[in-house]
């Protein structure tokens, strides 16, 4: 039996998401060899991730913040990442 999860984000995760996106565009913008692609590509990393949360949540690792309950999804992109942090 396979047990599914509801996803539900935050308001303030909500805004991190748009602090990133924002962050994302002026740093193609301002760089030698911008890529007009890279905003979109960050949000389907993340989408895709966060999607994992509804089916195997419990496979992330434990985050230290919080009761107890809270846990890192990690999302790996190219050299770098994003951290989810969820409960």
């Amino acid at each position: 039996m396979t047990v599914q999860y509801t996803v539900t984000l935050l308001k303030e995760a909500v805004e991190d998401l748009k602090r990133l996106e924002d962050f994302t565009i002026e740093r193609e913008r301002s760089s030698e060899t911008p890529d007009g692609t890279m905003p979109q590509r960050v949000r389907d990393a993340i989408r895709e991730g966060m999607r994992m949360l509804a089916w195997s949540a419990y496979t992330c690792r434990r985050a230290e913040l919080g009761d107890g309950r809270s846990r890192d999804l990690i999302v790996p992109f190219g050299s770098t990442g994003s951290i989810v942090l969820f409960e």
